[in-house]
């Protein structure tokens, strides 16, 4: 009979492992991005841009270095590096930009929300957009724009490699109106979804947390589920606008769920019977952790009900890859003769990474 691998040797593929979900010392560190609506009333086109709090830090680093992000001041020309970084044309020709106002942050909204007017050479029936943001906000910067015009909702994702997009704002007299392509959107939100839980790292040390705590293949189903299902919920909740707690207290219990959860994988020998109950517990607290990346586009009701889907079978997606890649581990370490020391010693760190979390909300709240 061959012996179990000793745990020396697969000590530093543990570690490398650990290494990558811990990354960084922030629980999220998605792409930044930015939420486009475009209108049109004659021959001007409205472009409103809401920018979340990460494009939003970036793009007042850009416009205002040296200028406290807690003064309006800071936003003062968000306005004008939308206008020349954003470029519509008609009929070849390009619409000139007039910066209009910046709605800046406050103590209760993350966002802030930028108008550009660009008037162009007479109503326009298809125009060009071009999004060089990414230039000035990082490569890691994405728009995801909405149009709508004449029964038609067209959606796009510009980005780095994709920064142009033709927009049917009218339909030429006689003809009928263009149909819903909406498409791109959709992709773009279940793509937000990934994106944030792969590199939610609070969201995975939890998950990581909950199926080192045991049992069989059953019981990790029961585990993820109840989480799923969880987080589906508040998610939901949150982002429909019937409950959303502050962010402040959401955050710390987020850190605090990781701290219990692997305190109990090094202190309580049986948990697998009754760990999906903590799952589904601790679920219903990182929905509303989820539904800060949605919130903070400040969605038209129009666009909700889509985004709210595909982005939760994206997180769900990016959950399950991640599973899916951990699970021959875990089903090794339960056969394996050095299993507990293992489990305790992931534990730990996980713990730590926990603590540090905690420590590290709790200050910012406090400030």
């Amino acid at each position: 009979m061959t012996p179990p691998a000793s745990p020396h040797r697969t000590a530093p593929w543990a570690a490398l492992a650990l290494l990558l979900l811990f990354g960084t010392a922030h629980g999220h560190v998605a792409g930044s991005m930015g939420y486009a609506t475009v209108s049109l009333s004659g021959g001007t086109v409205r472009y409103s841009l809401t920018l979340g709090p990460d494009a939003l830090a970036a793009a007042v680093a850009e416009t205002a270095a040296g200028v406290r992000p807690q003064r309006n001041e800071s936003y003062a020309t968000l306005a004008d590096l939308v206008a020349r970084k954003v470029s519509i044309s008609a009929k070849e020709v390009k619409c000139e930009p007039v910066p209009g106002t910046v709605t800046a942050p406050t103590p209760d909204r993350a966002n802030a929300v930028v108008i550009v007017d660009y008037a162009c050479p007479g109503p326009p029936h298809e125009l060009l957009l071009r999004d060089d943001l990414s230039d000035a906000l990082g490569n890691d910067y994405h728009t995801l724009v909405r149009v709508e015009g004449l029964g038609s909702v067209q959606q796009y994702t510009l980005e780095r490699d994709r920064r142009e997009a033709r927009l049917a704002v009218a339909a030429p007299s006689g003809s009928p109106a263009p149909e819903v392509t909406a498409g791109s959107g959709v992709f773009a939100f279940f793509r937000l979804g990934i994106e944030h839980i792969l590199t939610g790292i609070d969201h995975l040390l939890f998950v990581l947390a909950l199926v080192l705590g045991g049992g069989g293949i059953g019981s990790l189903f029961a585990v993820i589920t109840a989480f799923t299902v969880a987080h589906s919920i508040t998610l939901a909740v949150a982002v429909l606008g019937a409950a959303s707690p502050l962010s402040w207290i959401v955050e710390p219990v987020i850190a605090l769920s990781i701290v219990y959860v692997a305190a109990e994988n090094i202190f309580v020998r049986r948990t697998a019977s009754w760990r999906w109950a903590v799952g589904f517990a601790f679920g219903l607290v990182h929905g509303f952790g989820f539904a800060g990346a949605l919130l903070d586009l400040d969605l038209p009701p129009a666009a909700l009900a889509g985004a709210l889907v595909s982005f939760n079978l994206g997180v769900e997606a990016g959950q399950a890859a991640v599973i899916a890649a951990f699970l021959p581990v875990l089903l090794w370490f339960r056969r394996a003769a050095w299993e507990r020391r293992a489990v305790t010693a992931l534990s730990a760190l996980v713990l730590v990474a926990g603590l540090a979390f905690l420590v590290d909300r709790v200050l910012v709240a406090a400030n």
